[in-house]
């Protein structure tokens, strides 16, 4: 059961996720409860805007939803689609219409999609190999979903203080 007073991975287990996939679930949902903590109510016109040249408020939203779909093909064995490669160079893109809440539903979706797979995979086919990218470089399942995981917690934390010092100059 859900507690919001603890961390995920304070409050059990994922039910249906093998036990090898719990850290990353469970840091997938937490990145999930704290984009919605940290977004809620965050105005919409300073979405795109950069705090000490560093990275918007709006690419890290797009970039971890962008990365978690990257991540999920390889682990899939596939090739990233036309569509995602669009995505991909347009995660930092402006784009006056991009609603807060969109952005947040759009990961949420994803992370909702992450957890259903992980439910389908077999704790022995976690060491198999995958590849990234256009080079090919080597990893596997179990790498895949584990960065797709910490990636996530790292740019929710670039995420935080970029908000904090936006929101402070209000």
């Amino acid at each position: 059961m859900e507690n919001e007073e603890y961390e995920f991975w304070l409050s059990g287990p994922v039910q249906g996720v093998p036990d090898l996939l719990q850290p990353a679930a469970h840091a997938l949902l937490q990145s999930e409860r704290e984009l919605k903590k940290y977004t809620t109510d965050f105005p919409k016109e300073l979405l795109w805007a950069k705090a000490a040249g560093r990275a918007s408020v709006g690419f890290h939203m797009n970039h971890i939803t962008g990365v978690l779909d990257r991540m999920l093909t390889y682990s899939k064995d596939e090739s990233l689609s036309e569509e995602q490669f669009q995505f991909l160079k347009t995660e930092g893109s402006f784009n006056l219409t991009t609603e807060v809440a969109d952005l947040q539903e759009q990961f949420s979706t994803k992370v909702a999609e992450a957890l259903a797979y992980f439910k389908t995979l077999p704790e022995s086919s976690l060491t198999e190999k995958r590849t990234v990218g256009r080079k090919k470089l080597p990893t596997t399942v179990i790498g895949l979903l584990f960065h797709a995981a910490e990636h996530s917690q790292r740019h929710i934390g670039q995420l935080l203080v970029t908000v904090s010092v936006l929101q402070s100059k209000l």
